[in-house]
């Protein structure tokens, strides 16, 4: 037998390490999508950045100037964000492999208001269908009451059980999540109306899938994408974005409902407080929540209420 040589990672090159680094995450257990992510991200990184030198000759110089290409070629701080984030999970594997002991800081993001469903256009959308309506349209109701439930993401409404749905304890079980915990959250009195209706209509077994094709399959990813997008034209309301939901329950949650941070991030299955205290922070939430109550000016229109009031 041989005798066992070390690795050698000299001249491998910085493409070479990052399909290396596709396989050992894979391998980890990190989902397909998040793989797919991966790579479209550094196929926008290689057009700004040279994969083919030898990963133990890329520096911190190299990495600047990518981010400067990108800056000059107009992509937005978010874009830039998610390519350094992926970046950064890439160099903390090669410095445990031993390829380089570089890496790169996130690069900030501009804090913007996220865009979300008005008032007006969520009465067009929630009002319940007609009785003659087809099966996809009352279904297609059914998961817009639900996100507004919950704020839950898209991936998850899609693989959500019959089972899952207990509706004598008004509570559902999210098993498929984008941290693949399970999450249990309530359901209020309204959704529980709702949801016994649909499943009545719907029928099936417990394994089965509760938001179904009208033959009863799984919905795919873009399937449902496209059923919102016609669901919302079709009420007169142009925005058609799934995600956006989640951004409205988020907002209505903690300013329209006076709820609470923490709770919001059980709700939306957050594993810290970041992306919660986020939507805090663009939303302005304590500042806005009561201000009835605080605002000078509210104040002195209310002494000069009295006082006209007194004067009568």
């Amino acid at each position: 037998m041989g005798k066992i040589k070390m690795t050698n990672h000299k001249n491998t090159t910085v493409k070479t390490a990052f399909d290396r680094f596709l396989i050992a995450v894979s391998a980890r257990g990190v989902k397909d999508k998040t793989l797919c992510t991966y790579r479209s991200h550094f196929k926008a990184i290689s057009k700004r950045l040279d994969v083919e030198i030898p990963i133990e000759k890329l520096t911190k110089s190299d990495l600047e100037l990518m981010i400067n290409n990108m800056n000059n070629d107009g992509l937005s701080s978010q874009s830039i964000n998610s390519y350094t984030r992926t970046l950064k999970v890439f160099f903390s594997w090669c410095n445990d492999e031993g390829f380089t002991n570089l890496n790169i800081p996130l690069y900030k993001t501009q804090e913007t208001v996220k865009d979300v469903y008005t008032d007006e256009e969520l009465l067009l959308l929630l009002k319940k269908p007609k009785a003659n309506c087809s099966f996809c349209e009352y279904r297609n109701w059914t998961i817009v009451n639900f996100l507004m439930n919950s704020g839950c993401r898209a991936s998850t409404i899609r693989n959500i059980q019959i089972q899952d749905i207990d509706l004598i304890h008004s509570i559902v079980s999210l098993r498929h999540t984008k941290n693949r915990k399970v999450q249990v959250i309530p359901l209020c009195q309204s959704m529980l109306v709702i949801l016994k209706e649909y499943m009545a209509i719907r029928g099936g077994e417990t394994t089965d899938y509760l938001f179904c094709t009208e033959y009863g399959k799984q919905l795919s990813e873009s399937g449902l994408r496209q059923a919102i997008e016609i669901y919302n034209t079709n009420r007169g309301v142009k925005k058609t974005s799934i995600h956006q939901f989640r951004h409205t329950f988020a907002k209505k949650y903690l300013i329209d409902c006076g709820g609470n941070a923490f709770t919001l991030q059980r709700l939306l299955g957050h594993s810290t407080l970041n992306m919660t205290r986020h939507y805090c922070n663009i939303y302005n939430a304590d500042i806005v929540k009561n201000y009835d109550r605080f605002s000078p000016l509210a104040q002195i229109n209310s002494l000069n209420k009295k006082t006209i009031t007194k004067n009568k």
